[in-house]
């Protein structure tokens, strides 16, 4: 017997990776960047991990209150990991 591990996932990565996509055009100067990639990685890490294997059956045991606690949480995640990685970067180029 062989377990299948391939669809296992963290729920967060889509959602952040959808907004890094969305807050994108507030930030036109990172379009095409290798910094979204790092943004990304800054958001997911400030965010507890939620393992799952099938997004809708996890989704369909939250509450309404915990889906906005949830976009809240990414937003914020997102909003500071934009800030941090454009201030490390910028702080990289003066050196």
């Amino acid at each position: 017997m062989t377990a299948d591990f391939e669809s296992i996932h963290n729920y967060h990565e889509r959602a952040v990776f959808d907004a890094v996509l969305a807050a994108l055009p507030d930030h036109p100067h990172l379009q095409g960047s290798e910094l979204l990639a790092d943004i990304a990685c800054v958001a997911l890490n400030r965010l507890p991990p939620r393992y799952i294997r099938h997004a809708v059956d996890f989704s369909f045991y939250l509450s309404e209150k915990e889906r906005n606690e949830i976009e809240k949480a990414i937003s914020e995640s997102v909003a500071f990991a934009f800030q941090f990685v454009q201030a490390r970067a910028a702080m990289r180029a003066r050196s």
